[in-house]
C-alpha cells in the first residue's frame, strides 16, 4: 500500500528560530518553508517537518538519524559547528562518542536545541 509513497519525517520545536538556525546553519539542511505550523527542510529528498509547538517533552529515544559515509569526518565537522556528542554509560563508545553496534554499524548521538536525540550511522561496507 505505502511501498511507493514518499516518507515524510516529523519532529518538534518550542523555539522555531533556534531550530531553524540549528537545522539549516549547523546541520546544513535546505529550508523549504517557514510556515505558521512548521519549518520544512529538504533532507536528501525526504521532507522533514519540524512542527512548531507550545509544549514539548523530547522522547528518550532517537528521533531522527542520518546515514553517513564517514562518521568520524561528520563528527569532526559538526563539532566545529558547535555540536556536542552524547556519551552513555551503558555503551562502549570511542573517544568521539561512537558506539559499534552488534551489526558492525557505527553510531553516534547528539541533541538538537530542544533536546531531541539525533544520530549518525555509518553502516559496514
Amino acid at each position: 500500500m505505502l511501498t511507493n509513497a514518499k516518507l515524510v519525517s516529523f519532529s518538534a520545536t518550542r523555539d522555531a528560530e533556534r531550530a531553524k538556525s540549528f537545522y539549516r546553519d549547523v546541520l546544513g539542511l535546505s529550508l523549504v518553508e517557514d510556515g505558521p505550523f512548521a519549518l520544512v527542510f529538504d533532507c536528501a529528498g525526504t521532507m522533514l517537518r519540524i512542527q512548531k509547538v507550545d509544549e514539548l517533552v523530547p522522547p528518550k529515544h532517537t528521533a531522527l538519524g542520518w546515514e553517513v559515509a564517514e562518521i568520524h569526518a561528520e563528527i569532526d565537522e559538526l563539532r566545529r559547528r558547535g555540536v556536542r556528542f552524547e556519551r552513555y554509560e551503558r555503551l562502549d563508545q570511542d573517544e568521539d562518542g561512537v558506539w559499534r553496534a552488534p551489526s558492525g554499524a557505527l553510531v553516534a548521538w547528539f541533541k538538537d536545541p530542544d533536546g531531541n536525540t539525533l544520530s549518525l550511522t555509518e553502516w559496514p561496507h
